[in-house]
């Protein structure tokens, strides 16, 4: 798949479609807009599969555990493509960029659902579980040092 998809850095408003349709399916708020979208630091990337927005994450320099980071916000993957391999083309090209900005760490606020995923990808797995506000939805905090 990584040979077909090409992950391109697109604005907040780029990815507000995905995540309704992905991360705003079926919970309680319809909200797209996240107040660390336009913070200073802050990327947005796309995976485009022929031409189409088909995956997007949001990187924002946020400190983790008292040092330097960046939290993954905002990861969705076009729901017919979930599984493909278009996530994890987008999820290691982001981590690739947070690392040549030297970030050290990556974390995120991961939908229970999408855990294995992350450890595929290097994470792990910190703390105990808890009820995100705004998707009603499990999650657990995931972190993943880079180089």
């Amino acid at each position: 798949m990584s040979d077909t998809v090409e992950v391109v850095e697109i604005s907040a408003t780029d990815t507000h479609p995905l995540r309704l349709a992905v991360l705003r399916f079926d919970t309680p708020t319809k909200e797209v807009v996240f107040a660390e979208d336009e913070w200073p630091g802050s990327w947005h990337l796309g995976a485009r599969l022929g031409g189409e927005l088909v995956g997007t994450s949001s990187w924002v320099p946020r400190d983790h555990d008292g040092g330097t980071a960046v939290q993954l916000r905002g990861m969705a993957t076009a729901r017919h493509l979930q599984g493909a391999g278009v996530g994890g083309v987008l999820l290691e090209r982001g981590c690739e960029i947070a690392a040549e900005r030297g970030f050290p760490v990556v974390w995120a606020r991961a939908r229970d659902a999408a855990l294995a995923f992350y450890e595929r990808h290097g994470f792990e797995v910190v703390g105990d579980g808890f009820v995100d506000e705004a998707t009603q939805l499990p999650h657990h905090l995931v972190v993943r040092r880079l180089g």
